[in-house]
């Protein structure tokens, strides 16, 4: 039997004939498995700075209102100023990587743009200076998506037709819990801090201390640029590009299935991201809550799907039937929100089943896309939909500061009620086209495969 582990070995899987090699040894030899298993550490820990980051502001949303003494509708600009840039990147950070930086320049490069952003939120806001925050969040927006592609480039270049879907899971779980760490660690270091500072210098001293964590994903970055350096040099590999070629041109062609898909998204993540960033004083002032109290409910829904998000892709990869759980996920969330705005039950219990539904609608809506268009149109399709989904929340996001100021938190529980309504009615309408069409959307993963077969012998 070889002492080498297979590049093919699962995750899991220890050969006893390794037990006589030191770990060094095998951390530090590329043909060993061991050796990827070592860099997919960094590898899933490459976007935790960002996503921690992200949702500071929801964490400290009443210290944001009253410290920078601010509408709801200009904290809610905060989380519009991210999704700008992203309109448009979305479609260019694969290019960025594949064609300018390199996929190690490219990670670190972007990493570097993501803390840059955070550095200059957090002065901005210990200057009280609410434009040079604004201009933070740009900046961090523009980083954060794009290393989010190359994180994914990292996972294809070395798990290709090994464990891929298994780290795409690893990483989308790692990734929530920063954003649960955030909504449940930022309250107490503000608390902490309070005590020797007070107003905006202590909320901006409370944001610096966030920005280590952009420092250490940037460490992964490099670190994960060295030894994919050693890996290549030792063992020659094809470059993986970040995605797709894109063509503006491919999307006068799509089917109107996709567009349903493309509002689906849209009206769907409408209604939860935008409502965990206002979330913290919703539980605060209808339940009552502690501050403390009020994050972990806030923080339920990244929770879950930490851990629900790769057994909701595994069981909808196992059964199919994507429209139906698309439309059980968004009727849930319809629930959800009806507990939240129409009663005083623990709202636990209303945000457990958001989680589980974002969860769920996350595994089953995004790959519809590649059954809907063919391989050549994925790049343009993906990126159309990021686009769209990014355009929509910084609209959304206004939005929303705007009618909780106005209006208050009752009308804005009915606006997103709304809005799921829209994505409710356009799953039902995807069902019923597909079933006409004779599409894959909405049949179990046999009879899909048993069409598809049929399709390539015609």
């Amino acid at each position: 039997m070889s002492n080498e582990i297979s590049e093919t070995d699962p995750i899991i899987q220890i050969r006893d004939s390794e037990d006589s090699e030191s770990l060094g040894s095998r951390i530090c030899n590329p043909r060993k498995a061991f050796y990827r298993y070592f860099a997919l550490i960094f590898m899933c820990l490459l976007s935790f700075g960002s996503y921690f980051c992200y949702d500071n502001p929801a964490a400290l949303q009443d210290n944001f209102k009253k410290d920078l003494k601010i509408s709801t509708a200009t904290f809610t600009a905060f989380y519009s100023w991210y999704s700008w840039p992203n309109v448009v990147l979305c479609f260019l950070g694969g290019y960025l990587i594949d064609r300018v930086f390199g996929i190690r320049l490219g990670a670190i490069f972007f990493s570097t743009l993501v803390l840059s952003g955070q550095l200059v939120f957090a002065f901005g806001a210990l200057w009280n200076k609410i434009w040079l925050m604004d201009v933070g969040r740009f900046i961090f927006g523009i980083g954060g998506e794009s290393l989010a592609v190359a994180q994914n480039t990292y996972a294809v270049a070395w798990f290709f037709g090994k464990e891929l879907n298994l780290v795409f899971g690893l990483q989308l779980s790692i990734a929530r819990l920063g954003s649960t760490v955030n909504l449940i660690v930022m309250s107490p270091i503000y608390d902490a801090i309070s005590k020797t500072k007070s107003g905006y210098e202590c909320l901006g001293t409370a944001l610096l201390i966030a920005a280590f964590t952009c420092v250490f994903s940037l460490g992964c970055a490099s670190i994960l640029a060295l030894l994919d350096k050693r890996r290549t040099k030792l063992i020659p590999v094809e470059p993986v590009k970040a995605g797709d070629e894109i063509k503006l041109s491919d999307a006068l062609k799509f089917p109107f299935s996709l567009w349903l898909v493309f509002i689906i998204c849209v009206a769907f993540y409408c209604a939860v991201f935008p409502f965990i960033s206002l979330g913290k004083v919703f539980f605060i002032s209808k339940y009552d809550f502690s501050p403390v109290t009020a994050n972990s409910a806030d923080s339920i829904v990244y929770l879950i799907s930490a851990f629900a998000s790769p057994i909701c892709g595994f069981l909808v990869d196992l059964i199919g039937f994507n429209t139906l759980w698309v439309t059980g996920a968004i009727t849930a969330t319809i629930g959800s929100h009806l507990l939240l705005a129409f009663t005083f039950i623990n709202p636990f219990a209303a945000m457990i089943l958001m989680g589980i539904s974002y969860s769920l609608l996350a595994a089953s809506l995004w790959p519809m896309v590649a059954l809907i268009v063919s391989k050549h149109q994925l790049g343009t399709a993906y990126g159309l939909m990021q686009s769209v989904q990014n355009l929509g929340l910084a609209l959304i996001s206004l939005l929303t500061g705007i009618i909780v100021d106005e209006a208050g938190y009752f009308v804005l529980e009915v606006f997103f009620l709304g809005s799921l309504c829209v994505a409710l009615l356009c799953s039902l309408l995807l069902y019923f086209y597909d079933n006409y069409k004779g599409g894959f959307l909405g049949v179990s993963k046999k009879r899909r495969q048993e069409m598809q077969k049929s399709e390539s012998e015609e």
